[in-house]
């Protein structure tokens, strides 16, 4: 069993959940049927990650203000620690999230003291061997970037970097994405950012090709909604599959994926074992609506007991 904690770096914003019947068109209208506000983006991972056990740091900045407050409200709630200063005078930022019926999302992002960071910030944190340190595809777009990998660099030998790329990865310059892969030991994405990538539509065989461009000894794990989720690495490739619901709101259920998927790896379970409770974690995610929605290891229990 490894003692080590989930340590994440990037952007914690306020998710601003707007429903709405339709996406009008440019210039249009639309009346919200529901409107509520929830801590996201890294907050998901974290709150995932710990409900299923794991011991867990935000590292990423957070301001002041009402956002901010949120955002340390509710890791404080599930016993994440936020190791970072906060920082003064500006609060963090706002994701405004339109979710039509059919849960497709579309986003507005508003920044803040999110892109706050330093290397003294980051390395508030203290990672250590065994540590799993989390990094997105976003911080390392603008001026986030360079303090990002400059601190990657300061990292102690036996410390995992969990790269989850988001669509920011492909819209980074090569240089940037080289220097994100060379440090990356764990990739977690979807099967269309993984595709960027390896040019496949197969999970299984995206998730193979990725090992080429990832740290020797690396695992990949590559997740396509209800299909369930391929990983690749320590040994095996192996596909696994998930358990199609009827959505509601699919925000937050690729974050859930990643959070359960690292406490469980952190609790020393094998990559298959880890993938099908974050497979179900994901499930239970799309089936709800509301500010705290993340399932925790109970409800992943009693979710699979059932199947």
């Amino acid at each position: 069993m490894n003692n080590g904690r989930l340590i994440h770096t990037a952007q914690a914003l306020v998710d601003d959940v707007i429903n709405i019947p339709f996406l009008p068109r440019r210039g249009a209208n639309a009346v919200a049927t529901a409107r509520n506000q929830r801590a996201g983006g890294a907050v998901t991972v974290l709150l995932a990650a710990a409900r299923s056990g794991a011991r867990c740091v935000h590292a990423g900045s957070v301001g002041t203000g009402p956002a901010g407050d949120l955002i340390r409200s509710v890791l404080q709630g599930d016993g994440v620690a936020v190791s970072s200063p906060v920082v003064d005078e500006i609060d963090s930022g706002v994701c405004m999230v339109f979710v039509e019926p059919s849960a497709e999302r579309t986003f507005v992002t508003v920044q803040g003291a999110e892109r706050r960071i330093s290397i003294a910030s980051l390395n508030t944190s203290v990672p250590r061997p065994g540590d799993f340190v989390a990094i997105s595809g976003y911080t390392l777009q603008g001026q986030t970037a360079t303090p990002l990998l400059g601190w990657l660099d300061t990292l102690p030998p036996g410390v995992e970097v969990v790269l989850d790329p988001g669509e920011a990865f492909a819209e980074l310059d090569d240089e940037t994405r080289g220097a994100a892969l060379a440090h990356t030991t764990i990739w977690t994405s979807n099967a269309d950012e993984a595709k960027f990538m390896t040019g496949s539509h197969g999970m299984a065989k995206a998730a193979e090709m990725l090992l080429g461009l990832l740290r020797p000894g690396a695992l990949a794990i590559v997740r396509d909604g209800p299909t369930g989720c391929a990983v690749s690495g320590w040994g095996q490739t192996t596909v696994i599959p998930g358990f199609p619901q009827t959505p509601y709101d699919t925000n937050g259920a690729g974050d859930t994926h990643t959070g359960v998927m690292m406490a469980e790896l952190l609790s020393g379970a094998k990559p298959a074992v880890a993938a099908r409770r974050a497979n179900a974690a994901g499930a239970l995610k799309v089936i709800q609506r509301g500010a705290d929605t993340i399932p925790a290891a109970a409800d992943i229990d009693a979710f699979l007991a059932a199947q």
